[in-house]
């Protein structure tokens, strides 16, 4: 038995960079699925990456308990903005939050693929998920007789975690640093959970100049300083 997964808090992270530069109300929206490590991994770095270029950066959290449901996506949307989100954020897969978004005038990412086609006012960029090569490349395996055990975790770098065209309504500066944020993921110059890290409650997560391992990644629950609320058990 194998596993797979991708880094996506990777791609988390220049949503955050992005969004930390395009609020102007200081407020994140996020809508959350379900209260595992993934789903908080890309909050906090999310918030994280926000937060080193903006400070003030609050993030607001709605928990719709599943992967897919327009309505309650929409609802969960709707909620953040009336609460002062100017950009919603998604861990769930239809397009209903984008949508949402462009009809509020706020700002928005997709979710797994480029949703951008359904909301190209809001959108701003998607993390898309390619799982692709990776299935061709496991069932080659099988087929050639090669296969073997392994557990996968790849990201930006891999080709797992793929950034979408990044809309022309995102300044052209915002756009090379967030192109050149993208090449340091890929290539490990930069972690997203690189050190001072605090919790919510002021406890130190991880030390300066140190970065979170994996099994810190892979078990993740608990917030980041500036996110707001609890996480449901």
């Amino acid at each position: 038995v194998s596993t797979y997964s991708a880094r996506f808090y990777q791609g988390r992270t220049l949503l955050g960079h992005i969004a930390g530069h395009m609020t102007k109300t200081n407020t994140i929206g996020y809508i959350a699925s379900f209260p595992i490590p993934e789903v908080i991994r890309g909050i906090n770095a999310m918030t994280l990456a926000a937060q080193k270029v903006n400070p003030n950066i609050k993030t607001k959290i709605v928990w719709v308990f599943t992967w897919y449901d327009p309505g309650k996506e929409a609802e969960a949307a709707q909620a953040l903005i009336d609460q002062g989100a100017d950009i919603i954020m998604q861990h769930t897969d239809s397009t209903a939050p984008v949508q949402t978004a462009e009809k509020a005038g706020v700002w928005s990412f997709g979710q797994a693929s480029d949703m951008d086609k359904f909301a190209p006012k809001a959108v701003l960029t998607s993390v898309e998920n390619n799982w692709g090569p990776y299935y061709v490349d496991r069932v080659k395996a099988v087929a050639n007789g090669t296969w073997n055990q392994k557990d996968t975790w790849h990201g930006i770098g891999d080709g797992m975690v793929v950034i979408s065209d990044l809309d022309s309504q995102m300044p052209s500066d915002l756009q090379a640093k967030v192109k050149k944020l993208q090449a340091d993921l890929a290539s490990g110059k930069v972690h997203s959970f690189t050190g001072p890290i605090y919790d919510q409650k002021g406890n130190l997560m991880v030390a300066e100049g140190k970065t979170a391992d994996d099994g810190m990644l892979a078990g993740m629950m608990t917030y980041v300083k500036g996110v707001e609320g609890d996480i449901p058990k």
